[in-house]
């Protein structure tokens, strides 16, 4: 499984990995080794998901349980994935969870999170796995899709003990029509699970958010069967996250539906419940996708605390109890208050990816805009006619400057939603 929380030393060369290449099939690669360091505490967390609403919120300051010793560096599933998001839970933090599209933008947020001695989430939605394959290979059966979350996945967990921090390797959104995609993914999980104990993902996510509740619910329930014995978890969406992301456009949705009602939280956590405990929600609450201006998305996450309370009523639980972990999705331009509120609320992961795109790209721009006299040709720049430019047009020079960009907006995440320092 990996070698526990370490402090590693800083590395400031340039990333060069390469994608790992699989067949359609996605045969298991070996995990990787264990890498040792010394335990950061001695406290564990059991397996209810329940917790006192009082304990503090992200960003606060409140002081922290220690970090349960046990839960190890590397991708974590199962009961340190379970460990993992009751310590998040009880401690009134979230876990960002970032949309990666290639082995530079894994390396931009491991990095990050690692100097913020915090976990981190790694996702792949289904456009960003093909980006990693390959545009030019086909994906009419999404093999394409399939062959890069997979690739994405088995180099994170090769890559990730080496950064010394627990690592969420997470699929994002997949409705009804890219099923194809999350059945592949399944398929490797299975394959990968006969052969270590554990699944090659950490999670999963399904978004049947457009279908008919009682669809959405059963679906989810069906694949929530296959998911169970391999140890793996469901991220699931009731109620529409507005905008549009990946293809998926609910650009001109009716408001109403940008808001889930309680009982909707019950009917899924009473069904899913009876199968495991391995399942967040998402649920909505004025969510959008995208970026906009200030005032254009107005948010309601103390929606949130009222479907916590709904739900404990219904188990018979003191008001302030939350037995839900909610996920919070259209994360990018939300306010601080809206974090800590939402946090405060039960999320235990919250989703980013146009933030962090901007940054990527920026990274890039102000390296081309700074050096521009240098970037004309491959001979020829302000210091002389003769004068080379291999080591301003070398990728691996610019793209570490998107790197550290992205990496820079990250660090904004991760103390946002009071994951920083976490780990110390």
């Amino acid at each position: 499984m990996g070698a526990k929380v370490s402090k590693p030393a800083k590395k400031n060369s340039t990333s060069e990995a390469a994608n790992p290449q699989v067949d359609n099939k996605a045969v298991a690669a070996p995990a990787p080794s264990p890498v040792p360091a010394p335990p950061t505490s001695t406290e564990n967390a059991s397996h209810s998901h329940a917790t006192d609403s009082g304990a503090g919120q992200a960003g606060s300051g409140a002081k922290k349980m220690p970090f349960p010793s046990d839960i190890p560096a590397g991708v974590v599933t199962g009961d340190n994935l379970r460990k993992l998001l009751k310590y998040a839970h009880e401690n009134h933090f979230a876990i960002p969870a970032f949309n990666c599209t290639s082995t530079s933008t894994i390396n931009a947020v491991l990095e990050a999170a690692r100097d913020a001695k915090s976990s981190v989430i790694i996702q792949f939605s289904q456009g960003g796995a093909q980006f990693l394959a390959g545009k030019g290979l086909a994906n009419d059966k999404q093999q394409a899709s399939i062959a890069g979350a997979v690739a994405g996945a088995h180099f994170v967990r090769q890559i990730a003990p080496l950064y010394g921090i627990p690592v969420i390797v997470h699929s994002d959104h997949c409705a009804k029509k890219l099923l194809p995609w999350f059945d592949g993914m399944l398929e490797a999980d299975e394959a990968y699970f006969k052969q270590h104990g554990e699944p090659l993902f950490s999670s999963h996510m399904l978004d049947l958010s457009e279908e008919p509740k009682d669809h959405n619910i059963q679906t989810c329930l069906k694949y929530l069967e296959r998911l169970a014995p391999i140890n793996c978890l469901l991220e699931m969406e009731i109620g529409v996250t507005g905008g549009e992301e990946d293809g998926v456009n609910n650009e001109n949705v009716e408001n109403s539906a940008l808001y889930t009602q309680p009982d909707d939280i019950w009917d899924i956590y009473s069904a899913f419940s009876k199968i495991t405990d391995l399942f967040t929600i998402a649920a909505a609450f004025g969510n959008v996708h995208g970026v906009y201006a200030p005032g254009n998305v107005k948010l309601h996450p103390e929606l949130l605390g009222k479907h916590q309370e709904h739900v404990a009523q219904k188990l018979g639980k003191a008001a302030t109890e939350q037995p839900v972990w909610f996920v919070f999705h259209g994360g990018s331009g939300s306010t601080s208050e809206e974090i800590k509120t939402a946090v405060k609320n039960g999320v235990v992961k919250m989703n980013i990816d146009t933030d962090t795109q901007w940054a990527y790209w920026e990274g890039l721009k102000d390296f081309y805009e700074s050096k521009k006299g240098y970037l004309q040709g491959q001979i020829g720049n302000p210091d002389g006619p003769t004068k080379p430019n291999k080591k301003f047009y070398d990728p691996r020079v610019w793209v570490r400057e998107a790197e550290k960009s992205m990496g820079k907006r990250c660090t904004v995440a991760f103390n946002e939603l009071g994951s920083a320092g976490t780990l110390a």
